[in-house]
């Protein structure tokens, strides 16, 4: 599990590094080629890419084609400076019942100002952005990053105090914007970039 997060951290740093502009789908589906001719994902990757049929190190892989937000319109590294290995990384995914409900949402956090809120609470997004393609749609998902699972706390503790965020958040405009949400608690390895 800990190779199969750190090569989502890798192609995330690797996505960072440079503005993806696809012609073709073949060009998109190079990627994964690309990152398994890299050294790092060979050579500590072989008991990942080679189990067994009866130890596979996942259940199901699901891929999703994100968009950036227009007030976040590129990945970041995040700006932490804690241990590696105490480092959180939290993705979150907001699903809607319809596309009305969703694209309000989107505009919460672009127009609505919650980017702003996280932006001035330092959570170190590493990116917001719209599922184009992905088995929950309509959704967004979005990742924050904390040196610890404490001050990932402290971090949400303020933010549900903030008055800005209790302005928007109680806002007719906004109600029932989200049906469900699935949030993800990762590590980083300790050879990772991020």
């Amino acid at each position: 599990m800990d190779f199969a997060k750190s090569t989502l951290f890798s192609a995330m740093n690797k996505v960072a590094s440079r503005e993806l502009k696809f012609k073709k789908i073949e060009e998109f589906t190079e990627l994964e080629n690309e990152a398994v001719k890299q050294d790092p994902f060979t050579k500590s990757g072989n008991t990942y890419i080679d189990a067994a049929f009866n130890d596979a190190p996942f259940i199901r892989i699901e891929t999703a084609l994100l968009h950036a937000f227009k007030d976040m319109p590129k990945f970041q590294a995040p700006l932490l400076t804690g241990n590696v290995t105490d480092k959180i990384y939290e993705l979150r995914s907001y699903e809607s019942t319809t596309e009305t409900l969703y694209r309000k949402k989107v505009h919460m956090f672009n127009e609505g100002g919650e980017i702003d809120i996280f932006k001035r609470l330092s959570f170190n997004a590493v990116f917001y952005a719209e599922v184009l393609s992905g088995s929950h749609m309509p959704n967004l998902m979005y990742m924050t990053s904390f040196n610890s699972k404490a001050e990932r706390e402290e971090h949400w503790k303020a933010f549900s105090a903030d008055a800005t965020w209790k302005k928007i958040s109680t806002s007719p405009e906004y109600a029932n914007t989200v049906s469900k949400s699935d949030i993800v608690l990762m590590h980083a390895t300790e050879y990772s970039d991020l």
